[in-house]
């Protein structure tokens, strides 16, 4: 057995890295199997000796975050795992900022998934941001793109979804193009508020600058010097992703978005996104992260909704365990 301990010098980093009654040191102690004791502004780690040096590495990396800002239970995890997996968390990678909302709040990745999400952005020429609710996919993609709009790296940004109603019947709805679309284009619509303001947002939409759109709008056109973000992605099919794809012209970026779990597709009808992923997986400029519960930065409950939905359905497709669904 080893015991190693650690001390803390701010006490309110301390509390941070303790967390709500211990919630923190209790998932550490849980995630390493190893005990975890605190005497006055230290913490003893007691175990076997590789469990406890990993745990030692977590804390490092918790006291490094907390000393930014107070540690939620969803980066205390991002931690945990990136060390179980072998690799010493980047701190100073994690904090980097993504973007500036216009109420000067700095937006950063909160998981290692998010950040190696937006590295992929950065470096990339087309990214599928594969997961579930709440892990920031869509907040990113548009940060990101107001950023190079800002910088002047893109001249426009580009948003599309696929909508139910996207063929004839989308005339049948009252307004202009933006009214009738703008039920499926809302959370983009807000993300975009937060980082251009509301004035700016109706001058650029007016301008063109900001073009929005439902994905049968894309057919037929070449985009330059765009960034392009298709939302809801799992919603399309392989001929309609194959086309949205092959829109992307001269000093363009697409980001692709979705979540694989909650296609409404017809029944039978294959997933464009799913396809997409299959068939582009080993093409050069064409990244593809999948974020998971684990990067879930909504209220905690989300992720593990998520994650009970998933042991069902794993249940349900063949582990041998009765549905509890008649």
């Amino acid at each position: 057995m080893t015991t190693r301990e650690k001390h803390f010098e701010n006490y309110e980093t301390m509390v941070s890295v303790f967390g709500e009654l211990d919630g923190n040191i209790k998932r550490l102690a849980d995630a390493f199997g190893v005990d975890v004791f605190a005497t006055g502004s230290s913490l003893k780690v007691k175990g076997d000796k590789a469990a406890v040096e990993d745990a030692m590495s977590a804390l490092d990396a918790m006291e490094k975050l907390a000393l930014k800002h107070p540690l939620s239970p969803v980066q205390v995890d991002s931690v945990i795992d990136r060390v179980r997996m072998g690799e010493k968390p980047d701190i100073d990678n994690l904090l980097g900022a993504v973007a500036v909302t216009v109420r000067g709040k700095v937006v950063r990745a909160k998981t290692f998934g998010q950040r190696a999400y937006v590295d992929a952005i950065n470096s990339n020429g087309i990214v599928f941001g594969v997961g579930p609710a709440g892990t920031g996919k869509t907040y990113l993609a548009v940060a990101l793109a107001v950023r190079a709009l800002k910088s002047g790296e893109i001249e426009r940004i580009i948003l599309t979804r696929p909508a139910v109603e996207a063929g004839e019947k989308l005339g049948f709805l009252p307004g202009d193009l933006n009214e009738k679309v703008d039920p499926y284009l809302r959370p983009l619509f807000d993300a975009l508020r937060d980082f251009v303001g509301e004035d700016s947002y109706q001058k650029l939409i007016e301008k063109g600058v900001i073009e929005i759109a439902p994905l049968a709008y894309m057919r037929g056109r070449t985009l330059m010097n765009s960034f392009i973000i298709l939302d809801e992605a799992q919603n399309t099919t392989p001929e309609q992703m194959k086309m949205f794809l092959t829109r992307m012209g001269e000093n363009s970026r697409i980001v692709v978005t979705g979540d694989i779990t909650q296609i409404d597709l017809p029944r039978g009808q294959l997933s464009g996104m799913k396809h997409a992923m299959a068939v582009l997986e080993d093409v050069k400029g064409i990244k593809i992260v999948q974020l998971t519960s684990k990067d879930v930065v909504r209220n905690e409950f989300v992720a593990r909704i998520i994650e009970a939905y998933d042991r069902f359905e794993k249940a349900e497709n063949g582990d041998g365990t009765e549905s509890k669904i008649n």
